[in-house]
């Protein structure tokens, strides 16, 4: 049973450096880099029992939050990327995503997963989303599949394919 929510919500202060939670948190920003392509992110989470910090890159042109977690000693990681499906807007030095429910799971050089289809029907079946927007997000996610499959399961050869080279601590 998939759980019901609305789409979540985020908002990142660049002038701030803070990050505004699905759930209203506001969350220091260790690190925010405009680009032509897109917004990277690095924070740490503070309090967090597995992971130390992640660092993102919010990519308008695909539609994408690609994030590396980075886990304290003794925590295996059975995955390098994770990827959110997003709707991005900028107002200024604000920028805001939309989560819309579908992720991927990304094993550099072994696999790609899509995870949450079923968040994403349940949201239309409960009127949480149109299925205009479900079919966008689809769509993008089949994309982004296809693309980082092409490139031999490798995120970060795949997003400077497509116009969105990106750099990582």
């Amino acid at each position: 049973m998939a759980h019901i929510h609305p789409p979540k919500i985020e908002y990142f202060d660049l002038d701030a450096k803070s990050n505004t939670d699905p759930k209203g948190q506001l969350r220091s920003v260790d690190e925010y880099r405009l680009t032509p392509t897109g917004l990277y992110m690095f924070r740490p989470l503070a309090g967090h029992p597995k992971i130390s910090h992640f660092e993102s890159w919010f990519l308008p042109k695909l539609n994408i939050r690609v994030t590396r977690q980075s886990w304290h000693p003794g925590h295996l990681i059975d995955f390098d990327f994770y990827v959110d499906v997003v709707e991005i807007n900028a107002i200024g030095t604000v920028w805001k995503t939309t989560d819309l429910y579908l992720d991927l799971i990304v094993r550099t050089g072994h696999s790609v997963t899509v995870l949450d289809t079923d968040e994403l029907i349940a949201a239309v079946q409960h009127k949480l989303i149109t299925p205009e927007r479900a079919q966008w997000a689809l769509e993008t996610t089949y994309s982004a599949v296809s693309g980082i499959s092409a490139h031999g399961h490798d995120v970060v050869r795949w997003l400077t394919s497509s116009g969105c080279p990106t750099t990582w601590r």
